[in-house]
């Protein structure tokens, strides 16, 4: 059996083809002009000539492809909340941020989300520290650009969602991260 461009359909593939086809929409309606200067093919079931393959080929490799953004973030819930903090569900790494830069931190936390989720890990603990307690310091710049950090887009196709540990993890200054399985 060939698995080239030209390879004809067999029967099952067509009548798999046709009934996915017919759950088509176009993404925008189309204009008259538009349905009026496209090229009709007769409808058989025989593969088009080679030239009308080749001008729908050129057609489809012109269009842009954009790929649909993750789903947006959800919450844990109270109860896998709950079962994290009482250990039933288990936390299966853990990322410790204290003393790092933004920039420092912002990689470490990508590198090690990457690798939990290549890893097949569920659920894992980031450690932000609660900042400097005092005058003049900033406080707990981890602390606040994590979490913002974790609903950017390049985080958000790694992380199902987060919430703040519990106070046995390290409370206000740890976050409960709950990965997306690998693609």
């Amino acid at each position: 059996m060939s698995s080239g461009p030209n390879r004809r359909l067999q029967d099952d593939e067509r009548e798999l083809w046709k009934g996915v086809t017919r759950s088509i929409v176009p993404l925008r309606p189309q204009t008259e002009l538009q349905k009026k200067t496209e090229p009709k093919f007769p409808a058989t079931d025989r593969a088009p000539r080679k030239a009308a393959t080749k001008t729908k080929a050129i057609a489809i490799a012109a269009l842009p492809v954009k790929a649909a953004p993750p789903p947006a973030l959800a919450p844990l819930g109270r109860r896998m909340k709950q079962r994290l903090s009482r250990g039933t569900e288990e936390i299966t790494g853990r990322l410790d941020l204290h003393g790092r830069t933004q920039a420092q931190a912002h990689n470490a936390l990508l590198g090690f989300l990457r690798a939990a989720q290549a890893r097949g890990e569920k659920n894992v603990l980031v450690i932000t520290g609660k900042g400097l307690r005092g005058s003049g310091g900033a406080r707990g710049v981890l602390k606040r650009q994590v979490p913002m950090w974790l609903k950017l887009l390049e985080f958000r196709e790694l992380v199902v969602g987060f919430e703040e540990a519990h106070v046995g993890h390290g409370g206000e200054g740890a976050l409960y991260v709950r990965l997306r399985k690998a693609k």
